[in-house]
């Protein structure tokens, strides 16, 4: 496993969030909490941070990434009934774009 001690964190914190929020609720006011938990747990972590692909050193486009976390974890949160294709390939673009090995997809359903 990649950064096991940080991934645990990370994802014990995600159950604590919801755990105490509850369910029903938008994506901003989960990212919301979340961003609380880090602060915390002294977490280093940027939220909604551009990532910009590259073609022959040119932008060609970008994206936003919900959290970037200790510079080497993107984690990514959907509110959907379900993980879609779309979702994975979604952070795994963003993995590539800028060269990382680990994200965490978390779902959360409405």
């Amino acid at each position: 496993m990649i950064y096991p001690e940080l991934s645990y964190k990370i994802v014990g914190l995600l159950f604590d969030v919801y755990n105490e929020l509850g369910g029903g609720y938008q994506e901003k006011y989960y990212r919301r909490a979340i961003v609380e938990k880090f602060k915390d747990e002294n977490i280093k972590f940027r939220e909604q941070i551009a990532v910009f692909l590259r073609f022959r050193k040119e932008k060609i486009g970008h994206y936003f990434l919900d959290f970037f976390i200790e510079d080497k974890i993107v984690l990514e949160i959907e509110i959907t009934p379900k993980f879609y294709l779309r979702d994975i390939r979604q952070v795994l673009a963003y993995l590539k774009a800028i060269n990382l090995k680990l994200g965490i997809l978390v779902r959360k359903t409405a």
